[in-house]
């Protein structure tokens, strides 16, 4: 395990409005806010036709990993949190995995391929301040990892 300290720094509840895609809303409001790295969480609406990564098509592979996707059939009920830390470029880069349920079912996953709001969906994003964690390229995995 690897660790850094850090502090709560700003806090702001966001609204996202109906088309929005998730990923590039809240990057965009970091960026125009100077927020370097945050924790949030999310409730609200995913639309039909957002994408989740659903894990890799294989567990142990060499890089690149491929991911396995599910692609949302209907609107459904949302709940997630994630993270924001910069990459090696300083940008704030944005890591949530939301569940998503509609009836008896659920799926959940990372959002990174595309999840649009479905009506409204409520953000309470706390900045961290004090800390110097960043993401960075990992070759072993070609993820870019949290690095505290």
């Amino acid at each position: 395990m690897k660790s850094s300290p850090a502090q709560p720094g700003r806090v702001f509840v966001l609204r996202l409005e109906d088309g929005e895609i998730v990923h590039e809303c809240l990057e965009r409001f970091a960026a125009e806010h100077g927020i370097a790295r945050a924790v949030l969480t999310l409730h609200g609406g995913a639309d039909a036709g957002s994408v989740l990564v659903t894990g890799p098509r294989e567990d142990r592979c060499p890089p690149p990993i491929a991911p396995q996707t599910a692609t949302l059939d209907h609107a459904h009920e949302v709940v997630g949190t994630g993270t924001i830390f910069p990459d090696e470029n300083g940008a704030p880069i944005l890591h949530v995995h939301l569940a998503c349920g509609r009836g008896d079912r659920t799926v959940t996953g990372c959002i990174r391929t595309g999840v649009k709001v479905w009506h409204v969906l409520e953000v309470v994003l706390t900045e961290l301040v004090g800390s110097t964690a960043r993401r960075l390229p990992d070759p072993a995995t070609g993820f870019e990892l949290l690095v505290p």
